[in-house]
């Protein structure tokens, strides 16, 4: 029988003069659905609450997925024990993305894990829908409704009109900090620019004939000029047996304007194709049929962050200190970025760990705002060396027990005791 498509009607419509924002209600609000935000997310569920998760991406996953980040970095301790310092969502998605062979691990001075972008998102989308997360995608914070220190409401732009949500506890995962920043609270911003990077996926390569990393770093440092790199060193992250690889051979700049990020996105991407024509003219055995499977979103590291209760420094980095509201911990090294050429690089020994406080977390104007992930309050050495995805996963799930512990209060008056017992297994042992 034939479809009836005659009985397809078309309306003609007009946009309402007053048409409504859609309004959603939750006990917790995420905004940002990177490793931070789900992991936020997900525990803030997993306590019983009502969650709506938030994100400007038109997907779940922020960079961990999206910008091709390509490792997990600082969940484990440094060699010869690589002894695990973050555990939460770690342990069922390791699981699961091994029995799929989308997980292979590395050891080096630290254990780091590669992992399949694609596989990860699928894990992190099937858990949100599985938990009843209620999800919008493609929003942007316009607005925040602030009365004294309490976040009552947060405003969003989208595509398809715009979108309020009202919630007793507020996680600002957003990574530049802009949930902060639209509700007026104080940021700090670094004094020059903290690179970003345009990480590509490329396949067609032969895995036999990758360049040892020494090699490629010298190489490119000898002739970045003829091929007109501005980052003079980089990283292979090959996939074991796929003959594909994740390049982070580029630096770009992370503005905070729309103009200038846009611009920057195109000038990364122009960067990374001339990364390629390097390859494989001086690596022609591993790369001489490498082509771009994907470019990911624009990576950015360090460009806006809470102006915090606490300030964790490099002197609390290096000196290993212990605080009494810890939450996080992780021995990645200081991984500074801000010379186009190149960037800090300073490892610790093995039995070195340094701790993310809660206070860095929390705005003195808010209280029931919690910061999660690269935009928590550090000076810029010291952020470098816990804005990497082991910690930030800890600091969203510390976010969503610190919530949980005060829904309705002031979340500076936290029950610390309560806390340290909740978040055990990422501070100690």
């Amino acid at each position: 029988m034939p479809h009836p498509l005659s009985d397809l009607v078309v309306h003609t419509v007009t946009k309402p003069a007053d048409a409504p924002a859609e309004r959603l209600d939750a006990d917790i609000l995420v905004v940002g659905a990177g490793i931070a935000g789900l992991s936020a997310a997900i525990q803030a569920r997993r306590l019983g609450r009502d969650v709506v998760l938030v994100d400007a991406f038109p997907v779940l996953g922020g960079q961990c997925v999206n910008s091709m980040i390509g490792l997990f970095c600082g969940i484990y301790g440094n060699a010869p024990d690589y002894r695990q310092l973050t555990h939460g969502i770690f342990g069922e998605l390791f699981e699961a993305l091994e029995k799929t062979d989308d997980l292979h691990y590395n050891r080096t001075h630290t254990q780091t894990v590669t992992y399949d972008e694609v596989a990860l998102g699928r894990w992190f989308e099937n858990i949100v829908d599985e938990l009843g997360i209620q999800v919008v995608l493609g929003a942007s914070v316009s607005g925040v409704g602030i009365e004294g220190g309490v976040i009552e409401r947060v405003d969003f732009a989208t595509r398809f009109g715009p979108v309020s949500v009202t919630a007793r506890g507020v996680v600002d995962a957003t990574g530049d900090a802009a949930l902060a920043w639209e509700a007026g609270l104080p940021c700090q911003v670094p004094d020059r620019t903290v690179w970003g990077s345009q990480q590509i996926r490329l396949e067609g390569l032969d895995e036999s004939g990758k360049p040892e990393p020494a090699e490629l770093v010298a190489r490119v440092d000898e002739k970045a000029a003829q091929y007109g790199l501005v980052r003079r060193d980089g990283l292979a992250f090959f996939f074991p047996g796929r003959d594909t690889a994740v390049m982070n051979m580029t630096h770009v700049e992370a503005p905070l304007g729309a103009v200038e990020a846009a611009d920057a996105q195109l000038r990364g991407r122009a960067q990374a194709d001339r990364v390629v024509e390097f390859l494989r003219r001086e690596f022609p055995a591993a790369f001489r049929n490498a082509r771009v499977r994907a470019y990911g979103f624009p990576g950015r590291r360090q460009t806006r962050w809470l102006a915090a209760a606490h300030r964790l420094t490099l002197e609390e980095v290096r000196g290993e200190t212990r605080f009494e509201d810890a939450i996080a911990r992780t021995a990645w090294p200081v991984e500074l970025h801000d010379r186009v050429e190149g960037y800090v690089w300073e490892t610790f020994g093995p039995d070195h760990v340094h701790y993310v406080p809660l206070r860095s977390m929390l705005s003195p104007r808010a209280g029931n705002l919690v910061a999660a992930g690269r935009c928590v309050d550090g000076d810029a050495a010291a952020l470098s060396s816990v804005r990497v995805m082991g910690p930030c996963s800890a600091m969203g799930l510390a976010a969503a027990h610190a919530l949980d512990l005060t829904l309705g209060e002031d979340v500076h008056q936290i029950d610390l005791t309560a806390l340290r017992d909740r978040v055990r297994q990422n501070v100690e042992g």
